[in-house]
């Protein structure tokens, strides 16, 4: 991810930031544009080990039957930062209660009430879903964050948000196994070697 500045027009009063966002967008088709911690945050497309990695880390959500009845595993869904005026954030995937709908606040982004975890695959700007990222969801009270750290072959659990930061905050190596907390509707264990492993490149043969 890179940091985008926003300009605005000569004439006329200073666009918002959401304005801003809205402008680059259209800009920038296939882009992804974010506000975080009031600085416009722009993500050029995924590579295609990053999609394949997403692809796959749905599936023990799946398994687990949290995709159906009362949550859904969904990508790149809103979600509206509390902290401040128009933050917001697109994680990678998400899971979320099945009335989300019903909680849209705006630009298509929903209320954190109803999303029990999100997840961040890293990309170039790793240290977005490390750092700033961890901050703004846990002020939004997002009950677990997982960050699949692919530049440093670790996954990243953050439970209990305490204000700017998380209260419990694991690392996990390649050949563990990690249970999440039940509290986000089911029993899910997952793979790290597996979970690192489908966000490699695969090398030409």
């Amino acid at each position: 991810m890179s940091a985008a500045a926003a300009e605005h027009p000569w004439d006329g009063p200073p666009e918002s930031q959401l304005e801003a966002a809205d402008r680059l967008m259209e800009r920038l088709p296939g882009y992804r544009v974010e506000i975080i911690g009031g600085v416009i945050a722009v993500t050029p497309p995924a590579d295609g080990a990053h999609a394949r990695a997403l692809r796959k880390l749905t599936r023990p959500f799946e398994d687990a039957g949290l995709d159906e009845g009362e949550s859904e595993v969904l990508q790149a869904i809103g979600l509206w930062l509390p902290a401040g005026p128009g933050g917001y954030a697109i994680p990678d995937l998400s899971l979320v209660d099945a009335d989300f709908e019903e909680h849209l606040i705006d630009h298509n982004c929903y209320d954190p009430a109803v999303f029990r975890l999100v997840l961040e695959v890293t990309s170039s700007n790793y240290q977005q879903d490390l750092r700033n990222k961890v901050t703004a969801y846990a002020e939004a009270k997002i009950p677990v964050y997982l960050i699949v750290d692919r530049k440093h072959s670790r996954l990243h659990v953050l439970t209990d948000p305490a204000g700017a930061d998380y209260a419990n905050h694991r690392i996990h190596a390649p050949g563990e196994q990690v249970v999440l907390p039940e509290s986000i509707g089911a029993e899910v264990k997952l793979d790290v070697s597996a979970m690192l492993k489908a966000g490699e490149p695969r090398k030409a043969t």
